[in-house]
């Protein structure tokens, strides 16, 4: 196979599996990302590392689970040494950029010991994690985080050249709304997430980001590169730009999927994160019906916005030296389970959607096709490493490639679980438990027909997925599956224990160390010559 030159990394923050007419949504029609799954294979079983941004991206970036990275949550750094997918396609020639967010911040204590400057070459990768800054944008700027950032956004000096006032358009404009008599209604409420923004759609973050995704590409030229866009929506503040806050009504939601049965008897940790506030709001009656249409809407906005890039990347050529990847980092409850945001491990939150289009000729065989395989978000940066021929780092990375499911090859070892995890220290959630920050945690297994989630210090939980796809009838305490739960146990287990930490040496390494033991004259129980 010829090498990839380009790759088009896209991710959409928050944005459900199941929410794109290609992966089954009757009403929310998506024609351009169905497009590029016609083109390339749709992932229909993806999953991430963990249900929440920092964690999971930083698993995505570096090809490792979350407790072999160390970046737990989202304001937790990623510590410096860890490799990211620039320091691997860096050395092939391959200029690695980002255009909007990567919810990670810089490991400041690391770079000061080792007397890193934050603002110089090294420091800039680094802290971005191993991306160019083309455009980074977290998308999460209120005026006490633009204020503690120095009150600098590219974003911000965009808009105010259009005609946006203030300090801080992105707040005002991009994330507020008007009310009847003027007033600036702001987006971080959600009962405000119904009303336009008051940004025109062409000056959304949305629009922005996806011009600028354009505008690096025309800079590179025939220069190979990762380009990283990295959408901000469909992610709270819920609040989408005429004519995208109203296209969809009731009529277009997919059902509410919740029980009574889930709130009986519930897990211990289940209960607490139901009883957060984000929780009980989206349960409350009639929230979904006013968040629903700016989150669909937004996704919508997305698709359109792809559109464009997609006909243009057509236009110049750049389809045909293009691997073209689009997920999620993870999903959202939006009321389901009796939940709001992620967190938790039920499908609608740790499950993404995963369509990777290959334009070399030896992927025609499954394009158009859905693969059933379980795959990880740790498999994207091996995929990276063989499409473009950079040298493979077994001994680092914990994913594994997905090439040869792009050639229609399913492996004999392919995993037959998947692994997600949380550290949910940072959360009330804890607190109403009465846990420390050390003990809080929790880790998922997922086969094909069981789920299991271990919680430290409480029960676990268990669902038998044929039998309750739904998710509802939770088997933790049941007498009945015991033996089900020590078998999966022993198998979550024997995972966290395979992971990689001997990352400082290759395989290759330890072996070469084992043929040199005798040559170099360390000579470790011999009687004599």
């Amino acid at each position: 196979m010829t090498k990839i030159k380009n790759i088009l990394f896209i991710m959409a923050d928050q944005l459900r599996w199941d929410y794109l007419s290609c992966y089954g949504h009757p009403h929310l029609d998506t024609p351009n990302i169905d497009k590029l799954a016609s083109k390339g294979v749709r992932f229909d079983r993806a999953y991430v590392q963990s249900p929440v941004c920092g964690p999971s991206r930083a698993s995505t970036y570096t090809g490792r689970t979350v407790f072999s990275h160390g970046a737990t949550w989202n304001r937790v750094p990623l510590p410096l040494g860890e490799l990211t997918i620039g320091d691997y396609l860096r050395p092939q020639g391959m200029t690695t950029a980002v255009v909007g967010k990567t919810h990670m911040i810089p490991d400041r204590e690391g770079m000061a010991r080792l007397g890193v400057d934050p603002g110089g070459e090294i420091g800039i990768k680094v802290s971005q994690p191993g991306f160019d800054p083309y455009e980074r944008d977290d998308g999460l700027h209120p005026d006490g985080v633009l204020s503690a950032k120095g009150g600098k956004l590219a974003y911000n000096d965009w808009l105010r050249a259009k005609g946006y006032d203030g300090d801080n358009p992105w707040d005002r404009y991009a994330n507020s709304a008007e009310g009847e008599d003027g007033e600036v209604l702001s987006g971080w409420y959600l009962k405000n997430s119904n009303l336009p923004a008051r940004v025109k759609e062409e000056h959304s973050e949305t629009a922005y980001m996806t011009m600028r995704a354009q505008e690096f590409i025309e800079e590179m030229g025939d220069q190979p590169w990762l380009l990283h866009l990295s959408y901000i929506k469909p992610h709270w503040p819920y609040i989408a730009p005429a004519p995208y806050h109203d296209m969809y009504g009731p009529e277009t939601f997919l059902p509410l999927h919740r029980s009574e049965e889930e709130r009986a008897d519930p897990n211990p940790v289940y209960d607490a994160f139901m009883q957060l506030e984000v929780s009980e709001t989206f349960s409350m009656q009639g929230a979904r019906e006013v968040v629903l249409p700016a989150y669909m809407g937004l996704i919508k906005q997305i698709d359109d916005h792809l559109g464009r890039l997609f006909a243009w990347l057509e236009e110049t050529g750049r389809d045909r030296d293009t691997m073209i990847v689009l997920t999620s980092d993870h999903g959202d409850y939006l009321g389901d389970h009796w939940m709001g945001e992620k967190e938790l491990f039920h499908e609608c939150s740790v499950r993404v959607p995963l369509i990777i289009c290959d334009p070399r000729p030896e992927a025609d065989a499954t394009r158009g096709t859905a693969s059933e395989a379980l795959v990880e978000a740790i498999d994207l940066l091996p995929t990276f490493l063989e499409a473009t021929e950079a040298p493979p780092a077994e001994h680092r990375l914990e994913g594994r490639s997905l090439m040869p499911l792009l050639r229609g090859e399913t492996p004999d070892d392919w995993r037959d679980a998947v692994l997600s995890e949380i550290d949910y220290a940072f959360y009330a959630a804890r607190e109403t438990l009465g846990v420390g920050p050390s003990e809080a945690r929790g880790y998922m297994l997922r086969s094909e027909r069981w789920k299991y989630v271990y919680f430290r210090g409480f029960p676990p939980q268990l669902f038998d997925l044929e039998t309750d796809p739904d998710e509802f009838h939770d088997l933790g305490c049941d007498p009945d599956h015991a033996d089900i739960r020590a078998e999966m146990q022993a198998a979550l287990f024997d995972r966290l224990t395979g992971r990689k930490n001997r990352v400082s040496m290759t395989d290759e390494g330890v072996r070469a160390l084992r043929r040199d033991e005798t040559a170099s004259g360390i000579l470790i129980g011999k009687w004599g010559a």
